[in-house]
């Protein structure tokens, strides 16, 4: 809604309703907020107390979402929103969510410029403009080539990978073109590996990071959902190196829970699965190493995911394998256990 459209009354607000201030009645926004039917997400800008209780990661993706619809509906110069929030219109995983909103505008904000947004200032190439769930943003190669060249490589790599997945998905040569014509040298190296190691088999950030940490040691690169045939049926394994009979496989807690992967998710029929699933895999003669996120930090005395995934190569193999000097180590992440 723009100036000069008919004023919203806030009395009547909706859960998740995005409200502008300025477009609605304030006193009734007021006695909404008192009641605790609307919250303010930023200035200016409330949105209606959700009903339903949802994990801290589905809440932290919905809230960036309205944050960005709440920004297009307050700015009045031309942008284009990128980089993490691009990202997350587009529908890509995301390591973390983002505190700030990113977006790219042709003018450099003045003093004044609001905290809660990351301005990139320049002129988007008409090739490269998009919309992505209603809003303004740079196309899909536009944005993981941002991200590869802002972002710490694990978090631009699960961007890239999971941008691999949709429909339809990236276009890496398209994003290599556009990287090829970045003058600027910090980040170029990374952006390039981060594309080259884009997979779209990794189907959740944590398989994404269990190849970075194994990448980032020089472990040949793995393969993504290797299939394994057993008796009961085809399975297939998170990644693995299946010339060494290496496997490795993620388990998320969010299966073990109720409506944890989606509404109606059966916790008790995934155990029963995820047994069964197991047992054909022995019988099979594959025995995968599996992470739980708690790994990322093992305590004192335990043995990393590098030393526990390295012990079960030759050792002529493991005493090759140096960590790449422009790869740092994994960021931490406030969502634990997706």
């Amino acid at each position: 809604m723009r100036a000069g459209e008919v004023r919203q009354s806030a009395g009547m607000i909706q859960p998740g309703q995005l409200v502008i201030a300025r477009e609605a009645h304030r006193q009734q926004l007021v006695r909404a907020v008192r009641r605790g039917t609307a919250e303010r997400i930023r200035v200016g800008a409330y949105v209606g107390t959700e009903e339903a209780p949802e994990s801290s990661f589905t809440a932290a993706r919905r809230r960036a979402v309205r944050l960005a619809e709440a920004v297009h509906r307050q700015l009045r110069a031309t942008h284009f929103f990128s980089h993490q929030t691009a990202a997350l219109l587009w529908g890509c995983a995301l390591w973390d969510t983002p505190e700030q909103t990113h977006l790219w505008q042709a003018y450099r904000p003045s003093g004044r410029a609001a905290a809660d947004l990351r301005r990139h200032t320049g002129v988007i190439a008409p090739g490269q403009q998009a919309r992505a769930a209603g809003l303004p943003v740079t196309s899909l190669e536009r944005t993981v080539v941002d991200c590869a060249l802002a972002m710490h490589p694990l978090e631009a790599l699960v961007v890239a990978d999971s941008a691999l997945r949709l429909v339809p998905a990236l276009d890496v040569d398209a994003a290599r073109s556009i990287l090829a014509t970045v003058t600027r040298r910090n980040g170029t190296r990374r952006a390039r590996w981060v594309l080259d190691h884009a997979d779209a088999g990794a189907e959740s950030p944590w398989e994404t990071w269990i190849r970075y940490v194994c990448l980032r040691v020089s472990m040949p690169r793995p393969v993504t959902q290797v299939p394994v045939q057993t008796r009961r049926r085809m399975y297939h394994c998170d990644l693995g190196w299946p010339d060494h009979g290496v496997y490795v496989e993620f388990d998320g807690r969010v299966k073990y829970v109720d409506d944890g992967v989606r509404r109606g998710h059966d916790a008790r029929r995934e155990i029963e699965q995820e047994k069964r699933r197991a047992d054909a895999l022995h019988e099979a003669g594959i025995h995968p190493i599996r992470f739980m996120a708690a790994d990322a930090a093992p305590r004192r005395g335990e043995e990393s995911v590098v030393q526990r995934i390295a012990r079960q190569f030759p050792a002529g193999m493991v005493r090759g394998f140096r960590t790449v000097p422009f790869l740092p180590p994994p960021p931490a992440t406030r969502f634990g256990t997706r």
